[in-house]
């Protein structure tokens, strides 16, 4: 079945399910000079977590509704992800014991948040968020697992809790897509071949090589794989659980996605957007909506020049593991329409290392005892371990005035690191590729003036640096940046490592140095939202039958991140909130 019908199709009246009434051009369409092809409801630009959410709820609200995508697959940066989903007293962390509280959790995001987020919208977020996660497991195969031990990211906030609230996708079976499973967008790092593995397990993948549970972990993931081989399913975890998931929702909803189909611009009618003019095919035409549209597009991280108008330099498209055509199509139409925009000079950071074809987010590698990171000046400058998203506001703020002296940075480790952890998918003890050499991603060298030489900061103050390092290593304490205070530092860590699993001296030659720079899952500055997800204007009005959800939008968490699946979290509730508001006007 095709996932999207052509233009002739469609004026052909053969696009079954698509063309839900024949209209009149409207004034709208005939002033931007393209065919109606169908209307609806609700329109939902965008595939990913917050449009597939929207859809679904519009849909079992009892409204017509088309999802168009840009992409020639859905799932957008969603699927390409780990899927953690940050949800304060959700069902599914509540009957897992969390003792957690709407007052908790409103003290903690407050906290995080601080007031430039309106306290109605983070109010709308904890609100609403518990019964969209309820909704989708009811309306699709969806099941979610407590991400036990993810600490929110900042756990000695008030509110926080060192367990955490981050859920995850359980296991799914993809055939319950059929042929549609071939259309989704594919992992960011796929999961190794004959495995289920879920985000939670990464933590001790990393470590199978020294830890029994590492070891136990390792096992359990392959048994996973061979019990689905052995059933004849297709499993699915992380981002491609969550979006095949949500599809197959929308395909029991009877709900169309029209991939390879890029919004081009909005259409509005005194002062209310009314649909959308898409492209397919090359020829443009207008999809009408008769009570909103709703925009989950993602953000502009593929664009270069938005980038280069809203962001501090450096920055770079291909330092982002954001969906790739996410070049901020629905923002830019927000803004034609006449909506404000924020938090445009922000992203959803993580210090990255700019591998040949695509980066690497780093999670584990900066935090695990046995490495550093250090600037241009050769000195530390920040808590390796510290949510990924402060590390590159550190870097940006350092290097603002003095280019270069911070970005990029290097992460220091030694071999004895290496014989110990896995390196994003390379085995202790297994040589680099060649290529991450020859495009200077990695150095190595066999002492630490040589790596200083290497990679180009002054070797006095580089061993300065290393031997500071060690000794508090040695003492398990670092009074310079607080490695290891908190119960998120010690996440992503060996727990064999004592008296602070976070650090252990590098001391072993060969020695090697990760270029760092600052990526990003995707940004987060887009058009300026209510707390229910409408679009406003600059003066505070709203805009009329426009809508916006995830990273097409302004987002909830402000400048900071309080907990693994603050993107998607929120994407999806606003979604959610979005079609009920349109459903109830």
């Amino acid at each position: 079945m095709s996932s999207s019908p052509t233009r002739r199709s469609v004026l052909a009246g053969t696009g079954a399910g698509v063309l839900a009434a024949a209209v009149l051009p409207s004034a709208g369409a005939r002033a931007a000079g393209t065919t109606v092809l169908a209307e609806y409801d609700v329109v939902v630009v965008g595939s990913g977590a917050a449009g597939m959410t929207a859809a679904l709820t519009a849909a079992k609200r009892g409204l017509s509704v088309v999802v168009v995508e840009k992409a020639a697959t859905f799932g957008g940066s969603a699927a390409r992800s780990g899927a953690g989903i940050w949800l304060p007293n959700n069902s599914v962390i509540l009957g897992a014991g969390v003792p957690d509280t709407p007052q908790k959790a409103a003290t903690y995001l407050a906290a995080v948040v601080g007031d430039e987020v309106p306290a109605d919208r983070q109010a709308a977020f904890l609100a609403n968020g518990p019964r969209m996660l309820d909704f989708v497991m009811a309306n699709s195969p969806l099941g979610f697992r407590f991400m036990e031990g993810y600490s929110d990211y900042y756990p000695d906030l008030p509110g926080g809790l060192p367990n955490g609230r981050s859920i995850e996708p359980d296991q799914l079976d993809g055939n319950v897509l059929g042929a549609e499973l071939a259309r989704l967008n594919p992992a960011y790092l796929p999961v190794p071949a004959g495995m289920v593995v879920f985000s939670q397990d990464y933590k001790w993948l990393t470590l199978a090589a020294v830890n029994a549970k590492g070891l136990a972990v390792s096992t359990e993931c392959l048994a996973r794989g061979t019990k689905a081989a052995l059933r004849g399913e297709k499993p699915l975890t992380m981002g491609q659980a969550l979006a095949a998931g949500l599809r197959a929702g929308l395909m029991r909803a009877g709900v169309p996605v029209w991939l390879n189909t890029p919004l081009v611009d909005l259409v509005q009618e005194g002062g209310a957007v009314t649909g959308v003019v898409v492209e397919q095919e090359g020829v443009r035409g207008t999809v009408r909506a008769r009570k909103g549209v709703i925009v989950g597009s993602g953000g502009f991280e593929h664009n270069a020049a938005m980038r280069a108008q809203y962001q501090q330099q450096p920055i770079g498209t291909q330092w982002s593991v954001g969906a790739k055509e996410n070049t901020g199509d629905g923002i830019r139409a927000g803004q034609r329409a006449g909506a404000a925009l924020g938090l445009m000079d922000d992203a959803w950071w993580g210090p990255s290392i700019p591998l040949p074809g695509e980066p690497y987010f780093c999670l584990a590698e900066r935090t695990l005892p046995g490495g550093l990171i250090v600037n241009g000046a050769g000195a530390r400058f920040v808590n390796e371990a510290a949510p990924y998203s402060d590390v590159v506001h550190v870097m940006y703020e350092r290097d603002e005035g003095a280019p270069g002296s911070h970005i990029p940075a290097w992460l220091i480790v030694d071999q004895n690191y290496r014989s110990k952890y896995l390196f994003k998918d390379v085995l202790p003890t297994i040589v680099f590729p060649d290529s991450w050499y020859r495009t200077g991603a990695v150095k190595k060298a066999w002492s630490w003036d040589a790596l200083a030489g290497e990679i180009g900061v002054p070797a006095a103050a580089f061993r300065a640096t290393l031997n500071r390092f060690n000794a508090q290593a040695w003492h398990g304490t670092d009074p310079d940046f607080g490695r290891g205070n908190t119960a998120y530092d010690h996440y992503y860590t060996d727990p064999a490592v004592q008296p602070n699993s976070c650090l252990a001296p590098i001391w072993a030659p060969p020695f090697y140095a990760f270029r760092i720079v600052p990526g990003d899952l995707g940004t987060k500055g887009g058009i300026v939202t209510d707390a229910r997800a409408r679009a406003l204007r600059p003066d505070g009005s709203v805009i009329r039958g426009l809508y916006a959800a995830g990273n097409a939008s302004a987002a909830v968490m402000g400048h900071s991140y309080a907990g693994a699946g603050s993107t998607i979290g929120p994407a999806m509730t606003f979604g959610h909130v979005a079609a009920n508001d349109i459903a109830d006007a």
